[in-house]
């Protein structure tokens, strides 16, 4: 078993760890009341409270979940009390979006986007690097959609916003752990010019050649990951650096096949094709690069134990099943399966959430063993 860092082993800045639980609460919220809404709209009975809110399944998971956690990762990096508001305004969008007052939810995460990208703009104004560039771009794509959405477009209008959002906020991460390796100056323009690529698609994407662009963006992304990322030597390791590494690569698999699916076949809204790309990248690329993060992210967050344990391979080995039969489906135009693919999809999720709980609850018990030893 891999060996962590004590919680308390860096100082707290910023908002106290204990205060920091009800905005991941509400972060989890989105998460949970969002799966639900995603079962509603393959046809799962579901609560009432998720049923209601089928139509705004995507809203909820990126920017009531995801904005909620990437905002308060950013607050607690930062260590300013005012970056707090990112996740709380977020979180507060997501809660009305639960309890009925769905039309106030895109201003409050406008609000919250703005927060977060002021927060990365002050963590590129400390360090102006071709990763912090990134993450500020990642940042300003959520507002960016929120606020288009807030004025009248569709949800599948601005979902490439959201996913620039996303992808583009790991990217960067990945760039800045990459000092460990660093990519050759000529694999730092090529990551410059994929930036300028994926931004144009999103520019054109009324255009017909604009989504083309943004998927072909995407797609060479993967490549650059998959080429230059640590993870293709860590993989080798043990414990959780090589279970990370695990999460990394394939999550870079379904980076490239949706965006090879996005060129291929388009994103119209309501296709088979829709379905496939989207949860390709969001489940499988995005959830991938959670799965594997959160034995970090938690401990830096809540200042709580993560213990590694083998058993954090089976959500992620349920991630890519739930998604195999739920492409499947797509590509073969049998709806059952994809419905089966949308129930695993959501059993991974469960099974996440519980093998991190379960983490938490060893690594209290274990430090309150270690303290009782005279």
């Amino acid at each position: 078993m891999a060996r962590q860092p004590a919680p308390s082993a860096a100082p707290v800045t910023g908002l106290p760890p204990p205060w920091r639980v009800p905005l991941l609460v509400l972060g989890f919220l989105g998460l949970v009341v969002g799966a639900g809404a995603g079962l509603a709209r393959l046809g799962w009975a579901v609560p009432d409270v998720a049923a209601s809110a089928a139509a705004l399944h995507g809203p909820l998971m990126i920017c009531g979940f995801f904005g909620v956690v990437i905002s308060l990762e950013r607050a607690v990096a930062i260590g300013r009390y005012w970056a707090y508001l990112g996740p709380l305004l977020a979180g507060i969008g997501s809660a009305t979006t639960v309890f009925g007052a769905s039309a106030l939810a895109p201003w409050f995460f406008l609000g919250g986007g703005l927060v977060l990208l002021a927060a990365s703009l002050d963590v590129f104004r400390r360090q102006a690097a071709l990763f912090t560039f990134t993450l500020a771009l990642g940042a300003a794509c959520w507002p960016v959609g929120v606020a288009l959405w807030a004025a009248g477009a569709s949800v599948h209008d601005v979902v490439g916003w959201w996913l620039a959002f996303l992808i583009l906020t790991i990217a960067g991460e990945r760039l800045e752990l990459s000092r460990f390796l660093p990519p050759s100056p000529t694999a730092r323009r090529v990551f410059a010019v994929i930036l300028a690529v994926v931004l144009a698609g999103l520019a054109a994407s009324d255009l017909s050649w604009g989504l083309p662009l943004f998927a072909a963006g995407l797609l060479a992304l993967a490549g650059w990951l998959l080429r230059q990322d640590i993870a293709r030597r860590t993989v080798h390791n043990r414990g959780l650096t090589r279970f990370i590494a695990v999460c990394l690569l394939s999550g870079y698999a379904w980076l490239a096949v949706g965006g090879a699916i996005a060129l291929w076949a388009g994103l119209a809204p309501g296709t088979r094709a829709y379905d496939a790309a989207l949860h390709a990248l969001t489940l499988g690329f995005v959830f991938s690069m959670v799965f594997g993060h959160a034995a970090i992210i938690f401990p830096a967050v809540l200042r709580v134990a993560v213990p590694y344990h083998a058993v954090f391979y089976l959500p992620l080995a349920l991630l890519h099943l739930s998604l195999l039969v739920r492409m499947a489906g797509d590509a073969t135009g049998r709806f059952g399966w994809t419905q089966a693919g949308g129930m695993l999809n959501a059993v991974a999720l469960a099974a996440f959430i519980v093998t991190m709980v379960s983490a938490v609850v060893r690594g209290a018990l274990g430090g309150n063993a270690a303290k009782s030893v005279p």
